[in-house]
């Protein structure tokens, strides 16, 4: 598995747009094959900041197979508004080191 995080600073007159806008993006990801899950969070320190997560299939499954596909080119139009914004985006490796709870 292959994690991606982008990282976005929003001004905060667009956020509520931008959310509105990830979640119309978020279908796109729900009928990828390669997309395993995502988490939209917005920061609490620093109203503006969001980092997205992703977890893939594989690099080649998010790059070759996510962004060859119908499904990219309707999260793109949803998203293009915001690319301009992105601080960073890379993939992460996943180590041993984790865990998850529910509330």
């Amino acid at each position: 598995m292959t994690v991606e995080y982008i990282r976005y600073k929003i001004p905060p007159a667009q956020a509520a747009r931008f959310e509105q806008d990830y979640a119309e993006a978020a279908r796109s990801l729900d009928a990828s094959a390669h997309c395993l899950g995502y988490e939209l969070a917005c920061c609490l320190d620093e109203p503006g900041s969001y980092i997205l997560r992703i977890e893939w299939d594989s690099v080649e499954g998010h790059m070759q197979g996510f962004r060859g596909s119908a499904e990219f080119r309707a999260f793109f139009a949803a998203i293009k508004p915001y690319v301009d914004m992105i601080e960073e985006m890379r993939h992460y490796r996943a180590t041993t080191v984790q865990r998850t709870r529910s509330p």
